[in-house]
């Protein structure tokens, strides 16, 4: 952050004299005087406590401030002169074991110091957060981050997971589908950047798009605490009480709140798949996210194939069975999906566009689909 501040310095100052095609080689006489201005440019950005660079970063970066106040002392120096701390993506305290952290395209996990996590470290961590869910889960008031606990056989929380919540997510590679208006399941594995990417197209729809959008938040993940969180643009939110209710609250934001798009992270149960068809016959846009390493990851998972239009096994007559090449028993999609587009996210740069009922037809032909590749 200072070295562009210092460049912006520079500029402002060597700009002008380019203009004026008065710019040639510095003599030693001139140095001095040049310095100065580069000086004080740079010190009315930055102003007179250097401390004030860290003023100078983004939402984002206080928000990374605020997950390393929570965390030992020993930890938090060690993390803030960390030259990859915008790579990383959770620190791990487990009781007995050395402090780790996880980063992005980091296959190894990075300890953090050569001593193991104390019980009144963990202690410490639970006072300066929010109280856990029914999920084990809890926030940081005004964040995005994620505290998940470890719990022994006596509910006595052991172990912390001090996931990142990142306020951007990239998304334009995608921003054209958002302009059809049609519903888009994003499929990929845990910490692949699902949630945070529909936290960006929330912000997208409600403040570009200028649709009225409601989020379920079942962790408050996507938009923080009870403030929403800038990162959700003009998109409002409906907290769940209960994990187990997030179908109840999905149907009551389309009855109660009038919405054009409802957002909702991680579909995982039978009443909450309901819950999106119901929505979808309803003419609601939909953008929701399921965890899967691709589309047949969710053909085959017989709690969310609904979710790609169900599949049923069709018994074909003879004539039929020999045009097709293949047995009388077959699997067939048994009914439209309710998300025209289907978007495994493989890593975070890389995706893979599908359109639903085309790909599961072609899969169910034992057939390759066609698909985009982002």
């Amino acid at each position: 952050m200072g070295s562009s501040l210092l460049m912006s310095a520079v500029t402002s100052v060597v700009s002008p004299a380019i203009k004026r095609k008065a710019f040639g080689f510095i003599s030693l006489s001139h140095y001095r005087p040049l310095m100065s201005k580069l000086w004080l440019s740079y010190r009315s950005r930055v102003g007179s406590n250097p401390g004030n660079l860290s003023c100078c970063n983004s939402h984002a970066d206080d928000d990374m401030n605020a997950l390393f106040q929570i965390l030992p002392c020993d930890l938090r120096e060690t993390l803030l002169c960390d030259p990859n701390q915008d790579q990383l993506v959770e620190v791990i305290l487990d009781f007995g074991c050395l402090p780790q952290a996880h980063y992005l395209d980091d296959s190894c996990r990075r300890y953090l110091r050569n001593t193991e996590v104390s019980m009144e470290e963990i202690q410490c961590v639970l006072k300066a957060i929010g109280q856990f869910g029914g999920d084990n889960r809890a926030g940081i008031e005004g964040t995005l981050h994620r505290i998940s606990a470890i719990r022994n056989r006596k509910g006595k929380v052991i172990g912390l997971t001090c996931r990142v919540g990142r306020a951007r997510g990239q998304i334009d590679m995608v921003r054209d589908l958002l302009d059809f208006g049609e519903s888009i399941l994003f499929v990929g594995r845990p910490g692949v950047g699902k949630t945070t990417v529909v936290r960006e197209i929330s912000r997208v729809l409600s403040d570009e798009l200028h649709k009225r959008v409601v989020i379920v938040d079942t962790s408050n993940e996507i938009g923080g605490g009870d403030i929403p969180h800038p990162a959700i643009g003009g998109a409002r939110r409906l907290q769940v009480p209960n994990p187990s209710m997030q179908h109840q609250v999905m149907i009551e934001a389309v009855e109660n709140h009038m919405p054009e798009v409802i957002i909702v992270d991680e579909i995982g149960t039978e009443s909450e798949v309901h819950a999106c068809r119901t929505i979808a016959e309803r003419g609601v846009m939909l953008i929701g996210t399921a965890h899967g390493e691709q589309l047949e990851n969710i053909i085959k998972n017989p709690t969310l194939s609904d979710l790609i239009g169900g599949v049923l096994t069709v018994t074909l007559s003879d004539q039929e069975a020999r045009i097709r090449n293949c047995s009388k028993s077959v699997l067939e999609r048994k009914a439209p999906s309710p998300f025209p587009f289907l978007i495994e996210i493989n890593e975070r740069h890389y995706w893979v566009v599908h359109r639903t009922e085309r790909s599961v037809d072609a899969l169910l032909w034992g057939k390759k689909p066609l698909v985009e590749v982002l």
